[in-house]
């Protein structure tokens, strides 16, 4: 295995068997596409239940007499509030006030558990740790499969000894699953009611085994783009980075106005007003979707950039996630889009795209 691919998924083989090449992404192979349509995918999961390896994502346990005040030093969410057996998403900030990452940190009662993609969010932990009396340990051995849409409440349930029915959104708990202990999560990033399981490596094949033989249709990434951009999820690297602040990219509602010291927290508030650009979303007048890295015009200005795109085959649209200056935000606003290869127009949209209420994730 290449240094860049350090990491392997001990999945890897159902990815190949069905057709993954096992491109990186976060120093892992992953299975950006199938052999099958990612619109089939899709469907799955927003129909019946699909499911995902997430594999990829880094897993960070956080343990100690100080690991709370460590956690709530590196995110911006008020940690005090996230009790045994909740979770809670925020952005984790460089000095500067930027998103250097975001991430998801668990209550487990013994430790806080971290998981984060391709950021900082280890770096900056090491350092909101100096110190401290906390032991940090990655932990590869344990793998995520993400089990999305309206039927995975219903199918995991009837192999899983808790009521999965009365786990509430961002709680977890430990359990077990077709006899294998895990820890159950009700999260995920796809718009649709789900949960993401995290098992150990020896156990993860089984499960995943188990799974396709009840049915659960295993998604691709390309699948994944598509669900997360119709429900405006978003991901580190395209909708945002470190010179991005919260407020840019629609992420000023994780960051807490009443908890004590974080990082970034002086250079954060300062930036509050002075936001460059809004996220927002396009719906572009073309057959396919656009590639990203699209300029936004009006009357021949610049405008704003297209971040992260598909066609939805559901919405029968093409649509994206983008920047584009706050005065020209609002919902209808014409624009013309320009890249290699495409010149076309499009109108600002309000997102999600798909369940607006979001009632799907919340039932």
């Amino acid at each position: 295995m290449s240094e860049e691919l350090s990491r392997e998924s001990k999945l890897a083989s159902r990815h190949r068997a069905l057709g993954s090449g096992l491109e990186d992404w976060n120093g892992m192979g992953t299975a950006w596409s199938y052999d099958s349509s990612a619109d089939d995918e899709h469907n799955a999961v927003r129909e019946s239940v699909g499911m995902f390896d997430m594999s990829p994502l880094k897993k960070v346990h956080i343990r100690g007499a100080d690991s709370s005040g460590v956690v709530d030093h590196l995110i911006t969410r008020k940690m005090e509030k996230i009790y045994t057996g909740k979770s809670a998403y925020g952005a984790i900030l460089n000095e500067e006030g930027g998103v250097c990452d975001d991430a998801i940190i668990a209550n487990n009662g013994d430790e806080y558990l971290l998981v984060h993609g391709t950021g900082e969010s280890m770096e900056m932990l090491q350092d909101s740790a100096k110190g401290k009396n906390v032991d940090i340990e990655f932990d590869d051995d344990m793998h995520d499969i993400s089990v999305q849409g309206p039927k995975a409440v219903a199918l995991l349930n009837a192999h899983t000894p808790i009521d999965l029915s009365a786990l509430e959104y961002f709680h977890q708990q430990k359990t077990e699953i077709f006899g294998h202990p895990c820890t159950i999560s009700r999260t995920g990033y796809t718009g649709e009611r789900g949960y993401e399981i995290f098992v150990g490596a020896d156990s993860v094949c089984d499960v995943w085994d188990n799974l396709v033989g009840e049915g659960v249709v295993p998604c691709s990434f390309d699948s994944l783009d598509k669900v997360r951009v119709e429900a405006a999820l978003l991901f580190f690297g395209y909708d945002m980075n470190a010179d991005h602040s919260p407020w840019e990219v629609g992420l000023g509602w994780s960051v807490c106005r009443t908890k004590g010291d974080f990082r970034g927290k002086e250079a954060v508030f300062a930036r509050e007003g002075g936001e460059r650009f809004v996220m927002v979303g396009l719906v572009a007048d073309l057959g396919e979707g656009l590639v990203g890295g699209e300029t936004l015009s009006i009357d021949g200005q610049a405008v704003g950039v297209v971040n992260s795109p598909v066609w939805s085959e559901r919405l029968q649209k093409s649509i994206a996630l983008v920047h584009i200056q706050k005065e020209f935000s609002k919902p209808g606003v014409k624009v013309a889009i320009s890249g290699e290869g495409v010149e076309c127009a499009g109108e600002i949209s309000a997102v999600p795209f798909y369940d607006p209420s979001k009632s799907n994730t919340h039932a």
